[in-house]
């Protein structure tokens, strides 16, 4: 039984008609082979690791209602109150893939993300190395990905966390935004589940018809990247501290950031601080 209007729940039996391949009751031309919906869990991401310990995942969609132990990246919090974001995970097999190249399925789906906030919410989404998704500046979304297996096939699990309904004073941080703060045309979580998945699996799909070629999905990366050509400093692990300007996506998904030195530096992990002025901060 739910009570609040504004934040219904998911329609779990219309996503499986609309985006499982389910022979008697899905399109059979869907890409997904499984999707749950549970009221509430620690973590999608976690939850969908330790079933893929057990079993074959492979293109499982998993979503929960409430999250009580959402992670992002270095294992930040991420919590947000009961049915008003989408918490959704989902497990992806890339056979034929090389595991040097696995680093980038977080970068496409922060692409998936964004094009399917553009088309269908009518924002203005854009990424900030490597996957955050802003709206005006401000976060609206995170991905996290996290290793299920490396042989005999890399398999991933991608966790997508997007603030939908939440007001002002519900926000984790002030840095944070949702699509009722941002005015989106579509709020409708199974509207948004949808796109967000279908981008998602056309752009899986597009990266394995091209052998797991890199050069489009990364020409897209940089399109939509608003890190780049930006000043940003950014701490790397161990403490280490560059501050330049961010130039370019290298080969393998790493941000290149120029020193005012003119030597360029691969970033490939770290938190990075998109600059206003030498001593202000955007983000």
């Amino acid at each position: 039984m739910w009570t609040d209007l504004n934040r219904p729940p998911l329609d779990a039996d219309a996503l499986r008609r609309a985006l499982v391949r389910e022979p008697e009751t899905g399109d059979p031309r869907a890409f997904w082979t499984r999707l749950d919906v549970v009221a509430e869990t620690g973590s999608t991401n976690a939850d969908l690791l330790a079933r893929a310990a057990t079993e074959d995942c492979d293109r499982h969609v998993l979503l929960a209602e409430f999250q009580g132990s959402g992670r992002g990246r270095h294992q930040r919090t991420w919590v947000s109150p009961a049915q008003a974001q989408i918490a959704l995970s989902v497990l992806l097999t890339m056979r034929g893939l090389g595991p040097s190249d696995m680093g980038w399925l977080p970068l496409l789906a922060g692409v998936a993300v964004v094009d399917a906030l553009r088309a269908v919410a009518e924002v203005p989404a854009e990424l900030k190395w490597p996957n955050d998704v802003l709206v005006g500046g401000r976060k609206v979304a995170g991905i996290l990905a996290e290793v299920a297996t490396v042989s005999p096939d890399p398999a991933v699990v991608v966790g997508v966390g997007l603030n939908v309904s939440l007001a002002e004073d519900e926000l984790p941080v002030p840095e944070a935004t949702s699509l009722a703060l941002e005015n989106a045309a579509v709020r409708d979580r199974d509207t948004l589940v949808r796109a967000l998945l279908r981008e998602l699996a056309d752009r899986w799909q597009q990266w394995h018809d091209a052998d797991w070629d890199v050069t489009e999905l990364a020409a897209a990366y940089r399109e939509r990247c608003v890190t780049l050509g930006a000043r940003v400093r950014a701490v790397l692990p161990g403490d280490r501290e560059i501050v330049g300007v961010a130039v370019d996506i290298d080969g393998d998904g790493r941000l290149v950031v120029r020193g005012a030195d003119g030597v360029d530096t691969a970033v490939a992990a770290g938190d990075i601080t998109h600059l206003r002025r030498e001593d202000g901060e955007l983000a």
